[in-house]
């Protein structure tokens, strides 16, 4: 469940704001999110304390009144056996995506695997549907939305007051934090009754909080925590029977979580450190950073990590790996500093040789299916570009000429930081073509159409969010069969602001 936008550099910020009818534009403006803000530095506002919003209310919090949820009957290690469904008979609190550092740098897939079943249905229908946990859970959910940015803040302020000691695994400020509880969740009951999909999304998230130290012991408190914001906030839909269902749902999400990260201890680090070994400037504002990590790090072409800078502790922001696994080990970002974006900034501007960062597990599922001859229809906006080059060299070292078309938008020719590399690669392999499209001269749909056809291509896309959407309209207007158009979350984009 893993198919992102460019999770390289700066997650898709750039040229998504402001006006202009271009490529990178969207068609609509990007709804902020309840409680949220625009994508632009959503996440980069200081000292923004989300659990001082609201203080917990022990008159009408039933976690502070004695009566406590079972959620101790979580297993405590990863026992193994096979993950149950969201209707499971109650084990303990519905373990949302929501554990310690909740949802943080998780990017669900917004690309359906083949043969994957059709997406759920949306509004009244989904919340209708399904069985009578998800219809609950649903329900739910549909209430609180409007009120989201108080549910969250509750919910922390109860997990903080209640295990003071949990505050440790978050960053300082929250501000980009708070929101992803509500997002995770929406995302786990979306797909409450899709098990495999439902498990691959949760089974990343487990794997993925262990760098932020979480164990299967602060999943408990975390369920507490989350029903009593439920239960607060959900005034007509909450009663005896939503809560049961909240309960089993959340006791097995949460035992998703705690086997696969203990599956996954078994045989790779909870995270990386990696020295900086060089840091060239392309632009004032465009770094490409090269780092050694400190043991073998396994990826694949076209994912992405998480990563953490020493300035900014227990703040990951998502990069896209600018090139396929090389023979020295060394991994490269291009890396945009984008407004108020701390991380980002400290990459561009501050980090330097001998610098220690630190990442997280690879992920996401935009790479290249080598069991097939198809083309690749690459398009890459911004530092967008830095997993298309990485496709590239991956459809190289595997010796298939296969046909590669690569366009590269930029809002000026300035922004095209990268093109002379590419072209370099267009010149080695004559199945390579790399076109440049600038922001006002060459709208993508008109280079699709005129490009075309595209009938025996996959698709790639990875860049600000407006590109993506504008892409995706473009590829199918042309027949491009939604399936075979593979890109990263639009939804991390406008959540991730750095």
């Amino acid at each position: 469940m893993d198919a992102p936008t460019t999770m390289s550099a700066e997650n898709g910020t750039s040229g998504d704001s402001g006006g202009g009818g271009g490529w990178f534009t969207p068609r609509k403006p990007v709804a902020a999110r309840p409680g949220g803000s625009d994508a632009a530095g959503s996440g980069e506002r200081a000292e923004h304390e989300a659990e001082g919003r609201e203080a917990p209310d022990a008159t009408q919090d039933h976690i502070t009144t004695g009566r406590r949820t079972p959620f101790t009957s979580i297993r405590r290690v990863g026992a193994g056996g096979a993950a149950t469904t969201a209707t499971a008979e109650p084990q303990g609190p519905p373990a949302s995506p929501a554990a310690a550092p909740l949802g943080a740098g998780h990017k669900p897939s917004v690309r359906p695997a083949p043969g994957a079943p059709p997406a759920p249905p949306t509004g009244t229908a989904a919340a209708e549907a399904g069985s009578p946990d998800a219809i609950r859970v649903r329900r739910t959910l549909g209430e609180i939305e409007p009120v989201a940015d108080k549910v969250t803040s509750y919910f922390y302020a109860l997990l903080f007051t209640r295990n003071p000691e949990l505050r440790a695994l978050f960053p300082a400020a929250m501000d980009s934090q708070r929101d992803r509880l509500l997002r995770a969740l929406l995302t786990a009951a979306e797909h409450m009754d899709d098990p495999g999909v439902l498990t691959e999304y949760l089974q990343h998230l487990g794997r993925g909080h262990r760098k932020y130290g979480t164990d299967a012991s602060h999943y408990p408190a975390v369920g507490e925590a989350l029903i009593g914001a439920l239960s607060r906030y959900a005034t007509t839909t909450w009663d005896e029977e939503t809560e049961a269902a909240w309960v089993r749902t959340y006791t097995t999400i949460s035992q998703i979580m705690i086997d696969a990260a203990a599956e996954n201890e078994r045989h790779a680090p909870a995270w990386w450190h990696a020295e900086v070994v060089s840091h060239d400037l392309r632009t004032p504002d465009i770094a490409v950073v090269t780092v050694r990590p400190d043991q073998p790090y396994p990826f694949l072409a076209g994912q992405y990590t998480s990563l953490e800078t020493p300035w900014w502790p227990r703040i990951w922001r998502h990069y896209s790996f600018a090139s396929a696994p090389r023979s020295d080990g060394l991994l490269s970002f291009h890396v945009k500093a984008v407004p108020a974006g701390w991380v980002s900034n400290a990459l561009v501007h501050r980090a330097r040789p001998g610098d220690v960062l630190r990442l997280g597990p690879p992920a996401g599922s935009m790479t290249v299916d080598h069991t097939t001859d198809n083309g690749l229809l690459c398009v890459g906006g911004g530092t967008g570009i830095a997993p298309i080059k990485a496709l590239v060299e991956d459809v190289a070292e595997h010796g298939a000429r296969r046909p590669v078309e690569v366009f590269y938008g930029a809002r000026t020719d300035h922004d095209l930081y990268d093109i002379d590399t590419m072209l370099r690669l267009s010149q080695a392999h004559p199945w390579l073509e790399v076109r440049a499209l600038v922001d006002g001269r060459t709208q993508l749909p008109d280079a699709v159409r005129e490009f075309g056809p595209w009938n025996e291509y996959d698709a790639y896309l990875s860049g600000p969010a407006g590109m993506i959407r504008s892409g995706v309209d473009a590829l199918r207007g042309v027949g491009v069969p939604y399936e075979r158009i593979r890109h990263d979350s639009l939804d991390e984009l406008v959540a991730a602001a750095d």
